[in-house]
């Protein structure tokens, strides 16, 4: 399974949180401890807001640990709200087009999990994307998948609402096509403003889910990224956290 990292509040180079802590985002790329893989070397992504309404992008295929200009690009980009993802493939193809996070206008998403027999699935998936947003539709992953049948359910009016749909109609496709059907789904998702994370599974254990939070703003990641755990708190199964800017975060459920 995948690692990633999710940060909103003032504004900092990006190396402050995926490269510099003893347990960084690269260092879970080689050395996950809360994972069903211990190694995330099938690429790696960033998104950051700065100056445009849309996010950022940076993809590459090579391991996160490998690649130097990564950290140099993390030392020199500044943002008040970024993604970081390495990514442990699940039957799907190490290319550039499926490397997270994936943007759309101003959307960010990016996802730790996967639909168990996704081959099997995947037609009736990706028909819940709309027709009008399926031409943004790049690699093969069911994660990006998931992400345009998400915006095509009316992210703008409620992300939140948004997602609980779409989880509905995968449970609804899964039962469709016999018992048994696995979906583990911790994700993040943006607007550039406030991030909502979301911690769900069906017929399996979701992927785990940490953050720290106060006034200021919110880090949240698959593993805490110090030795300082006691500052860590995790996201309970089947909840939802909700960071907003200028509060702290909060957890809710999130049952669809």
């Amino acid at each position: 399974m995948c690692r990633w990292i999710a940060y909103s509040g003032p504004t900092v180079p990006l190396s402050h949180y995926v490269t510099e802590p003893s347990h960084s985002l690269i260092s879970q790329s080689l050395n996950a401890l809360e994972a069903t893989t211990s190694t995330n070397g099938d690429g790696f992504g960033l998104g950051w807001y700065g100056e445009h309404q849309e996010p950022g992008l940076y993809h590459e295929v090579r391991p996160a640990w490998s690649d130097s200009n990564l950290r140099h690009l993390c030392r020199h980009l500044r943002s008040h709200l970024f993604f970081a993802h390495v990514r442990a493939a699940t039957a799907t193809a190490v290319v550039r087009v499926n490397c997270h996070p994936f943007a759309y206008g101003r959307w960010l998403f990016m996802h730790n999990g996967m639909i168990a027999d996704w081959p099997i699935l995947r037609r009736a998936i990706e028909a819940l994307i709309p027709d009008a947003i399926y031409p943004s539709r790049e690699g093969t992953t069911d994660s990006e998948a998931i992400f345009l049948a998400i915006v095509g359910a009316n992210i703008e009016e409620n992300p939140v609402r948004a997602t609980e749909t779409v989880m509905r109609k995968l449970k609804h496709i899964m039962k469709e096509n016999g018992d048994g059907h696995r979906l583990r789904f911790t994700a993040a998702l943006s607007n550039g403003r406030d991030i909502y994370a979301f911690r769900y599974a069906v017929n399996d254990s979701a992927n785990t889910l940490y953050y720290r939070s106060n006034r200021s703003g919110a880090v949240i990641a698959s593993e805490p990224l110090d030795a300082e755990r006691a500052t860590w708190a995790a996201v309970d199964e089947n909840c939802m956290l909700i960071a907003r800017r200028g509060y702290p975060a909060g957890v809710v459920r999130f049952s669809p």
